[in-house]
């Protein structure tokens, strides 16, 4: 029993002396229309549209959105054996995963296929740092492409006050920092790209339970996040959300 006491002691003296994470709030800017019936996994800004990758089989596809009203412009389907993943545009080529094929598609700006890829783990989130496409696969590990390549050059452990943040989903890069989605909670993680730390949590229940009273599905958790780079603004939303939101970063809420 004394043993185990003097365990127990331990590791609350261990996981006291972990640093907090703080958690940051919003502030809704714009409320956009977003298809109800598109479950998004990965999402994109670039020249004033969205692009959109969606998921589940036979209903997987990649789009271009028009953001004030939900439009879609364009759509390329997978085949019906794919569920789609993570997007990202990079050196004016789309990428796309998917889920368990181990595939990746590779587009031209109209869509149009120009090559597929490869990778040794599922497929979930993708964004890129300028340099290096970054990959998720549901765990608490990121892969940094090579772009000529795209086979890993580095693995990153993402880490929260000393633990392994699981479940890594839809990514986008900001400023710096690699945000992602956390499949089935209301945060998204901002992770310092050199050492893995979580460096805060966004949390948007407050959206989800807003997105929740339309529909009820449980699969329509938070998962897509945007980024206009030029007008620093940041679009969230998702899979079978009917809103698209422009938010805010409220570091002290």
């Amino acid at each position: 029993m004394a043993r185990a006491f003097f365990a127990l002691l331990a590791l609350l003296a261990l996981a006291l002396a972990q640093p907090s994470v703080p958690v940051w709030g919003f502030r809704v800017v714009n409320t956009y229309p977003h298809d109800p019936q598109a479950f998004t996994q990965g999402l994109i800004y670039h020249d004033g549209f969205l692009y959109e990758g969606t998921g589940l089989y036979g209903q997987s596809s990649l789009r271009k959105v028009e953001l004030k009203t939900g439009r879609v412009l364009q759509s390329r389907a997978l085949p019906q054996k794919y569920f789609g993943e993570g997007i990202t545009l990079f050196q004016n080529r789309f990428y796309q995963l998917t889920w368990q094929n181990q595939e990746g598609f590779i587009y031209d700006r109209n869509f149009n296929p120009v090559g597929r890829f490869t990778y040794q783990t599922e497929g979930w989130g993708l964004t890129h740092d300028g340099q290096r496409l970054i990959m998720s696969d549901g765990s608490a590990q990121l892969f940094f492409l090579n772009p000529r390549t795209l086979r890993p050059e580095r693995t990153l452990v993402v880490r929260a006050a000393g633990q392994p943040v699981q479940r890594l989903n839809e990514l986008e890069y900001i400023q710096g920092r690699i945000w992602a989605n956390v499949w089935q909670t209301s945060r998204i993680a901002i992770i310092n790209p050199q050492s893995g730390n979580v460096e805060a949590w966004l949390d948007l229940s407050g959206l989800a339970l807003l997105a929740q009273a339309r529909n009820p599905n449980p699969d329509a958790v938070l998962n897509g996040i945007a980024y206009d780079s030029q007008n620093r603004r940041i679009f969230v939303t998702g899979k079978l959300w009917p809103f698209l939101f422009e938010i805010e970063v409220v570091s002290n809420p």
